[in-house]
């Protein structure tokens, strides 16, 4: 079981981790969006005592045990596409994704 960031992605979280103080990053899901389930992101203030912990690239990644089956083998980068610019999920479990790209199924 592994969650991982590209290079790019680990670059661009820690200049922001540079600025706070935070443990590392939170990945999870929640139900939401109209194929079921939608990621969440945030910065980690500190590790939960059930929180599963990955290092990728020097980034700490933290997942709750119950998000981790939807999320294993995920890789996390960081995309530029014309003005936009933003973390993608390179998730291997997704069967069906909505056309706006917020939320998936497994």
């Amino acid at each position: 079981m592994a969650i991982t960031l590209t290079e790019r992605a680990a670059k661009h979280v820690q200049a922001f981790l540079a600025k706070r103080v935070a443990l590392g990053l939170r990945l999870a899901v929640k139900t939401s969006g109209c194929s079921g389930m939608a990621y969440a992101l945030e910065y980690a203030l500190a590790q939960e005592q059930e929180d599963l912990r990955f290092e990728s690239h020097g980034v700490t990644v933290l997942i709750d045990p119950k998000s981790l089956p939807y999320l294993d083998g995920t890789e996390l980068d960081f995309v530029r596409e014309g003005l936009s610019e933003g973390f993608k999920f390179n998730n291997p479990n997704v069967k069906n994704q909505c056309g706006c790209g917020e939320s998936f199924a497994v």
